[in-house]
């Protein structure tokens, strides 16, 4: 793997690739002759100054084409691709948490169809950082096609921990870079930039393309003063932007924010102000496992206090177990203790970090406070911090633990009351830094819903850039763009794809729409023997009612549905229909009019009839 400390690529220039060398063709130096030629045109080929010669051909560089397939006009399972010539590479492959209108769903994927049509063309796949809505779908591409994964140290760790749940650790090439480094994918090449955000090891992306440079900030933030003291590398930024940037594509998430988003360290001074408030308390604290600063500043903290720290959840015993294993925690020997030891401390010795900030059903914090975990009982000595913001749709969640957790008796703080979280996000000011240093003929906001991509292309239009050259784009858009235009060309298969349980795609619009349809309105299952010689009923109907109403306290209307259905077999009977699917749908028909006519409502119907 070729690798350059941030230095551009020169034409002329001899690199190495996986063993084979790559050459760059030098363009030929101008002769005093074709200057001649060029200053007097009419001289080419012996031609008079009166003659005039065709208009020449404009030479265009080849286009690239970038695609995103996820993570735009939504949050999450971000996924783009670019392709140039006959290469193409792919950066993150992330995933979304399903929806209320998708009951049952686990997790939510990109359609990987347009990258399975191609796998032969993808040289590799680059990762901006190890959050889920990055790294998420991984796994389940990597299961389609076996190409090379490119990131830095902590996001292939991570990456590492999915791929051994899938059975995938040890067919999958994970290539650890560093930021100011280069790796080719065919006739384009992917530089890593050092950018702040809420995960150690996040970086931006500087695409080397034939069109142009292609800027990609990845989810970022300018954090001057940093846990890690890794600050932003603007300075690249700005050498990219004086060298000419052809396209720009900025994180759009908190393009509605003005000013600066606020130092990570600032969480740091609120939680030390806490925890002296706190004192004889037991502390809880619930965070997102993968703001492996915001622990640290905790564990400082705890540190400070002289208290013992106990990790509960999966994703946080996991994150937190590669972060100390990697060195990116700095934690004093004897500080972490086991679940089971929390017995042999009081209360005002221990601090616990926990998962379930943002109110999940089975997290560790919502377990607590609904007084159905193992270990923890909420009590009035309890002092809980939610160091998180609510994802949008999640609020009632999160406001449902908030009220249980106070109805135990313990305080409770979270955001709105001190600041106890930031985000890991630009806002305003900092999105306009990065255009001005980058300097790009192009734009294209990426990483957000419609209003956020929408607001991002106003700070671009307020800092110059064109409207015309500036692409709000959809996912399965075929964006096309050269040092002459930029345009959408085409479009590819593109869409969500449903993971529930061990399934992949096999939950579609069909079978949504059933699960609706069962959970408003429920469902009533009608039995019938019929004997097939003679057509006629021998057993029931029998209703079996499932969260429509209750049987026991509906003998009435039960009694009056099977008499309908009763007066029903008799008509078909008599009409000699012997058609059981016809039947079936005649049943079912006379049944749901009944029923809502009853109740106005409308359960899902299921006739089965037996053949005796």
């Amino acid at each position: 793997m070729a690798t350059t400390d941030g230095k551009e690529i020169r034409e002329g220039k001899t690199t190495q690739n996986n063993g084979r060398r790559m050459q760059y063709h030098r363009r030929p130096r101008q002769t005093q002759k074709a200057k001649v030629l060029e200053q007097n045109p009419a001289a080419r080929n012996g031609k008079n100054a009166g003659q005039q010669r065709a208009p020449r051909r404009e030479n265009r560089k080849n286009p690239v084409r970038i695609i995103p397939l996820g993570g735009l006009n939504e949050i999450g399972k971000n996924m783009t691709v670019f392709e140039c010539c006959n290469d193409m590479f792919i950066l993150d492959c992330g995933l979304a948490f399903p929806d209320m209108d998708m009951p049952g769903v686990d997790i939510v994927i990109p359609d990987f169809t347009y990258v399975e049509n191609n796998k032969d063309r993808v040289r590799g796949i680059v990762l901006t950082h190890g959050h889920e809505d990055h790294i998420g779908g991984l796994a389940y591409l990597l299961k389609k096609i076996n190409v090379p994964v490119y990131g830095t140290r902590l996001t292939l760790a991570l990456v590492k921990g999915k791929l051994e749940e899938h059975g995938l650790a040890n067919s999958v090439k994970l290539c650890e870079v560093q930021p100011r480094k280069t790796v080719r994918m065919g006739c384009m090449a992917v530089e890593f930039i050092k950018v702040n955000h809420s995960i150690p090891g996040a970086v931006g992306m500087a695409i080397h393309t034939p069109a142009g440079i292609i800027v990609h900030t990845g989810d970022f933030k300018v954090d001057f003063s940093p846990i890690d003291d890794e600050v932003i590398d603007l300075t690249r930024f700005g050498e990219l932007g004086s060298r000419g940037v052809l396209a720009l594509m900025a994180d759009s998430t908190n393009a509605e924010r003005m000013g600066f988003t606020r130092s990570e360290r600032t969480v740091g001074d609120s939680f030390e102000k806490l925890f002296d408030r706190a004192a004889g308390k037991r502390i809880i604290i619930a965070t997102f496992s993968s703001n492996i600063h915001r622990i640290q500043q905790i564990i400082d903290n705890a540190v400070r206090h002289k208290r013992k720290v106990a990790i509960f959840g999966r994703s946080m015993i996991h994150v937190i177990g590669t972060a100390l294993e990697l060195g990116y925690l700095r934690v004093p020997d004897g500080t972490i203790i086991d679940i089971d030891e929390m017995s042999r401390f009081p209360d005002e010795r221990v601090v616990l970090i926990t998962t379930g900030s943002q109110g999940e059903p089975m997290s560790a914090l919502t377990r607590m406070a609904m007084n159905g975990h193992k270990k923890v009982t909420i009590t009035p000595n309890d002092f809980i911090i939610i160091s998180a913001t609510p994802i949008p749709g999640n609020e009632k969640y999160v406001n449902r633990v908030v009220n249980e957790l106070m109805r135990s008796g313990a305080e409770v703080i979270y955001e709105a009351m001190y600041e106890v979280h930031v985000s890991g996000h630009a806002c305003q000011d900092e999105l306009k830094l990065i255009q001005a240093l980058t300097k790009p003929r192009y734009f294209i906001p990426v990483h957000g819903e419609y209003k956020h991509l929408a607001k991002h292309a106003q700070i671009a239009v307020s800092m110059g850039i064109p409207e015309e050259r500036i692409i709000i784009g959809e996912i399965g858009n075929v964006i096309e763009l050269d040092d002459q235009s930029i345009r959408v060309v085409s479009q590819v298969p593109a869409g969500r794809v449903m993971v529930d349980g061990l399934g992949v795609g096999d939950v579609g619009s069909i079978v949504l729409r059933d699960r609706k349809h069962l959970a408003q309105d429920g469902l009533i299952i009608v039995v019938i023997g019929i004997e097939k010689i003679t057509n006629t009923v021998v057993s029931g109907p029998d209703i079996i009612s499932r969260g429509f109403v209750y049987v026991r306290e509906s003998e009435v209307l039960m009694e009056e549905a099977r008499q309908v259905l009763l007066r029903t077999l008799d008509k078909c009977n008599s009409h000699d229909l012997r058609e059981w699917g016809t039947l079936k749908m005649k049943l079912r028909d006379v049944l749901s009019e009944y029923i809502y006519g009853k109740t106005k409502r409308s359960p899902m119907i299921l006739p089965i009839i037996m053949e005796v």
